[in-house]
């Protein structure tokens, strides 16, 4: 039997009803067995009679739950999750103001629909319901939502764009220092962090290894080269990429693991 949807329409107060066509297919697709289920999910072109919907996808993700299998909704998230990526525009790569923003608002929409999925896993709502109905619009809300909290972000880190500045200079910094400390007083510390910096998207690891090497994020001094200048990208990118970065590395060798 085919679980039915619980969120309700704001405006008349009916319950949300999958397309009929969608709950034709569940109940087809429920008699599968799950290797032919994942194989069938990995088609993405939505000529082949094979294809199955993003709607069909969600709910098994979300029915996984009562099968208390972990491997099960692993292979089916990571399929349903690389439809979420491709459905967001990435960023030119030009690594300029407009694609940076681009690339936060691909960011914040993924975490969120990520968010959604893990809630719901812990604590079933109805909150994924409308996922089973329109996917693609789902999505497009959740790029919509995302793109006015960066564009708000955005809008703020222009006003104190100087006090950044100053933080960037003093705690950022310090840690890159500290970390440089590390690398020259502890061997086994420096193969582990080139390890995770070597992991870090390109714009990352180029900033962090030109940073631990002594180069400047940016002069005044038009003669001096600087990682701006290398990267060819805005100071801000700089310390857009550096502050990320920087995020990852501390969030991997803040937790007190010797292994």
């Amino acid at each position: 039997m085919i679980a039915p949807l619980t969120k309700r329409k704001k405006k008349d107060g009916t319950l949300y009803e999958r397309p009929e066509h969608i709950e034709h297919l569940l109940r087809e697709l429920q008699g599968l067995a799950r290797d032919e289920l994942v194989g069938r999910s990995l088609i993405r072109d939505r000529s082949n009679p094979s294809y199955i919907p993003s709607e069909c996808l969600v709910y098994f993700v979300r029915a996984s739950r009562r099968d208390n299998s972990e491997a099960w909704f692993e292979r089916l998230y990571k399929t349903l999750l690389d439809r979420v990526s491709r459905a967001i525009p990435r960023s030119d790569g030009l690594g300029n103001t407009t694609s940076l923003t681009r690339e936060r608002i691909r960011e914040k929409a993924i975490d969120r629909f990520i968010e959604l999925v893990s809630e719901d896993r812990i604590s079933p709502s109805d909150r994924m319901d409308f996922y089973e109905v329109r996917f693609d619009l789902g999505i497009k809300r959740l790029r919509l939502d995302a793109q006015e909290q960066a564009w708000r972000d955005e809008s703020r880190s222009v006003d104190l764009d100087e006090a950044d500045t100053a933080m960037e200079n003093d705690s950022g910094s310090v840690v890159v220092d500290r970390l440089a400390e590390d690398i020259s007083s502890d061997p086994l510390f420096r193969r582990r962090l080139y390890a995770a910096i070597g992991k870090l998207p390109p714009e990352q690891s180029r900033t962090m290894h030109l940073l631990l090497n002594g180069w400047l994020t940016h002069s005044s001094d038009p003669d001096v080269m600087t990682i701006a200048k290398t990267l060819n990208c805005s100071d801000r990118s700089v310390r857009n990429y550096k502050e990320r970065a920087l995020k990852t590395l501390m969030a991997l060798f803040n937790q007190g693991d010797d292994q």
